[in-house]
């Protein structure tokens, strides 16, 4: 037997009241209707149902068998859908603000310092959202992106963040293995295929030897690629500051102190939208340079 949609989630919500109280009057007084209209809108849905949920007495109102196997269901679909709401738009006397960020910048440098905004900006209801490629930045039109490249890559009004230093990590294990750039070659090198600084550019600054056999292993994000290196399964780049917390997380540590260098790209703050920012935005831009 295939179901059709209920007609109306009103008849749910009304079911739910009603069942929860035991009485139709007293649903209806919750629920600002008459008992009355009440009553008609539980005879829908169990028209449509095919069921009687209730056994009507004089006073009061029990569930069936099949009202009460159906009001938890109910219960945990409406609870669902409003703390679904409220954590996309928060209060109503909130200002939402949609955020667009690289991966990255997502799991490592942004959570730590989202409390203090929300300290110092209650009535701002942030809601973040994630990209990797430049692809996934022109598809989405949020309020702001944080995004990863170079200047020409990015609308006129981007403005430039901050940039990274590229460093080998490892586990403890085998960074403690490695004590001249070449050891860095008797391991397997994890590449972020995304990137223009990677191995190929922090290899030429210090390694002589031929690259031509160097191991390597590709993945399209930094995250990825630490979560590999924690698992032993090679040696990443850690690209400061903004894998900084995420690198303390997974336990990796850099496998030559001395051995940095500043990457080609750097991050931006722009909004793809056309009309003026909103005071959330600004508010948001503000204190995100402050933090920086």
């Amino acid at each position: 037997m295939t179901f059709r949609r209920i007609p109306s989630l009103n008849w749910v919500r009304v079911f739910e009241t009603a069942a929860r109280t035991e009485s139709f009057a007293h649903a209806a007084k919750l629920l600002n209707m008459s008992p009355p209209a009440v009553s008609q809108q539980i005879k829908a849905l169990e028209g449509y149902l095919g069921k009687a949920l209730f056994t009507r007495g004089s006073h009061h109102v029990t569930l069936t068998n099949e009202g009460r196997a159906f009001l938890p269901i109910v219960q945990q679909s409406l609870s669902s859908m409003e703390s679904s709401a409220a954590a996309l738009f928060g209060p109503k006397d909130s200002e939402h603000l949609i955020i667009q960020v690289l991966f990255l910048f997502a799991c490592s440098w942004l959570p730590e310092k989202l409390s203090r905004f929300e300290e110092l900006h209650p009535h701002i209801h942030l809601q973040i959202t994630c990209g990797n490629t430049p692809d996934d930045f022109l598809r989405q039109r949020p309020d702001l992106q944080i995004a990863f490249g170079s200047a020409t890559d990015f609308p006129d009004n981007a403005e430039r963040l901050f940039g990274e230093t590229v460093l080998p990590i490892a586990c403890p294990e085998i960074a403690d293995r490695i004590h001249t750039p070449e050891d860095l070659l008797k391991h397997r090198l994890i590449e972020v295929s995304t990137h223009q600084s990677g191995w190929l550019q922090v290899l030429r600054e210090c390694v002589e030897s031929d690259l031509s056999d160097v191991a390597y292993s590709f993945t399209d994000n930094t995250v990825t690629a630490m979560a590999m290196a924690a698992a032993g399964y090679g040696i990443a780049l850690g690209r400061s500051p903004i894998s900084d917390a995420l690198m303390k997380t997974h336990g990796l540590v850099p496998c030559l102190e001395e051995l940095k260098v500043k990457g080609l790209q750097h991050y931006y703050l722009f909004s793809p939208l056309a009309h003026p920012a909103k005071s959330a935005a600004v508010t948001f831009r503000n204190w995100l340079m402050n933090e920086i």
